[in-house]
């Protein structure tokens, strides 16, 4: 059985001392093409079977789902409002998502966002190393997807590696074609999807097919296929080496307590191929039979350590689990383990897997109060952004009674999605008064009303006057208050007089 194994992919017909010395030339070879860039040797990963692939699988369909559906969900804002669930609307200067509609001036909740999936991606670092890479990452999502188109077309790992040597013939030639022609097909689908995003997707599909969508579509559409079919099809597991800046910096959030992919070297060496009916003393479990390395979409041995290429895909725990079962050895040879259980196996311990631990909690802390934070502002964030602007040529006007005039600019912006009025009321100084002839109309005691529209922003010319003798000096705080009518809305900015020195 274990010869069948030894044969499947990788035929070994050396004798023990030929495997250790190849081996062994392997690794001086590996040492010495370790430079900046070495050069390329294609990679033709077998598919694999198991736990880890299923859930690799259901990982690209759950984001791609997500990525390509997303665009056509629809969602009532009311009558002359965007419908479109998702959309970055770059001319109105909108973002909408769902029920959330984010303003210009509210970048701060993009940033917080921004920092809050930076924060999950250190705590899910910390926790359990690079799982990110492995199930979630685009790169790793399209190039998985990539990968099996190919594989459907040209076959499992052997039969690409005699296609890829063998002579440009017809049936090449068809599969190479047919494998490109969907590829390419792929990647318009995903630049299509992503420019979706930024207009309505269903009249925008609308024009993009009849050929009458504005030029920056068309262009945006063309870089971002080419990029998806560029990096998912060709450069592949050359992005993550040496494009990602991720796995230069992954370390500063792992520690020794930190899960990841390993080979138990403890259990698997000495390691050498075996017969049926031998003997398991004092030999390890590791029969090299290779497949951890055939399975493994970045060329890599897993056996080798902890090292940069490793997305942490779980392939190679799958591939042994397989091989483990067939010769009727325990599985976890390859698994999720730390640095920290191997000094405990070697002492003789039980593992364990300690989760909670400083780092971790730090990380979910500033996780947990960022997030507070973002939904606290959110939940209570007014409808109304008022921002005034004092004229500043002339600072003031003398009156001939002798009052001191100042002119401001106050800009109402209506966040609701229904007409509102305001009304518009300064206080700060006795005797103040307010004149303007943009109101809609006044109240009781004079403050100007205006009717702002929904979703839009108005502006009025304010004229603000003080007596002369309630001036103590050249500068007196004033406050500006705007009120939406029939609601407890209101903004309330402090902005300063300005007057002749004393």
């Amino acid at each position: 059985m274990a010869n069948d194994i030894n044969n499947a992919e990788t035929p070994v017909s050396e004798n023990d001392d030929q495997i250790v010395k190849r081996a062994d030339v392997e690794a001086v070879n590996k040492a010495e093409e370790r430079s900046l860039y070495a050069p390329r040797k294609k990679i033709f990963p077998q598919r694999a079977k198991g736990k880890f692939r299923t859930i690799k699988w259901f990982m690209m369909l759950f984001t791609l789902s997500i990525y390509y559906i997303t665009p056509w969900i629809r969602w009532d804002r009311g009558e002359g409002m965007p419908d479109q669930a998702v959309l970055i609307d770059i001319a109105g200067r909108r973002f909408y998502f769902f029920f959330i509609e984010i303003w210009p001036q509210e970048v701060y909740y993009v940033t917080g966002l921004m920092i809050m999936g930076g924060i999950a991606l250190f705590l899910v670092t910390s926790t359990a190393g690079r799982m990110w890479c492995g199930y979630s990452c685009p790169q790793t999502i399209w190039t998985d997807l990539f990968i099996a188109v190919e594989r459907f077309f040209e076959g499992d790992r052997n039969a690409r590696i005699r296609l890829d040597k063998a002579p440009w013939t017809l049936d090449k030639i068809t599969k190479r074609v047919l494998k490109h022609s969907v590829w390419i097909i792929i990647a318009l689908l995903t630049g299509g999807a992503w420019v979706f995003y930024f207009s309505d997707a269903p009249t925008l599909f609308n024009q993009l097919i009849h050929n009458q969508a504005s030029f920056d579509a068309y262009l945006w559409m063309g870089l971002l296929s080419a990029f998806t079919y560029v990096l998912g099809g060709i450069a592949r597991e050359q992005v993550c080496t040496y494009m990602c800046p991720w796995p230069r910096i992954q370390a500063v959030m792992m520690d020794e307590e930190t899960l990841a992919v390993m080979y138990r070297y403890d259990r698997g060496e000495p390691r050498g191929p075996h017969k049926k009916n031998e003997s398991w003393e004092g030999r390890g479990d590791c029969v090299q039979c290779r497949q951890c390395v055939v399975v493994c979409p970045m060329g890599i041995d897993i056996r080798d350590g902890l090292q940069l290429e490793c997305i942490q895909c779980s392939l190679c725990i799958d591939a042994c689990n397989s091989v483990m079962e067939k010769i009727g050895r325990p599985q976890g040879l390859i698994a999720y383990d730390s640095l920290k259980n191997f000094e405990r196996r070697k002492k003789g311990e039980e593992n364990r897997f300690r989760i909670v631990r400083p780092r971790t909690i730090i990380y979910s802390v500033i996780l947990a109060l960022v997030g507070s934070i973002m939904l606290y502002t959110l939940l209570n964030r007014s409808m109304i952004d008022v921002n005034i602007l004092r004229d500043r040529n002339p600072l003031f006007v003398q009156l001939a009674s002798g009052d001191i005039r100042n002119g401001y600019t106050i800009k109402i912006m209506n966040k609701s999605t229904a007409e509102q009025k305001y009304i518009v009321e300064v206080s700060g100084v006795d005797g103040i008064s307010l004149r303007t002839e943009d109101a809609d109309e006044f109240a009781a005691d004079g403050s100007p009303i205006v009717t702002v529209s929904r979703d839009k922003l108005r502006s009025l010319k304010l004229y603000v006057s003080i007596p002369r003798k309630e001036l103590d000096s050249d500068s007196a705080d004033i406050t500006f208050k705007v009120t939406q009518i029939g609601s407890d809305e209101e903004d309330v900015q402090t902005t300063t007089f300005k007057g002749p020195k004393l």
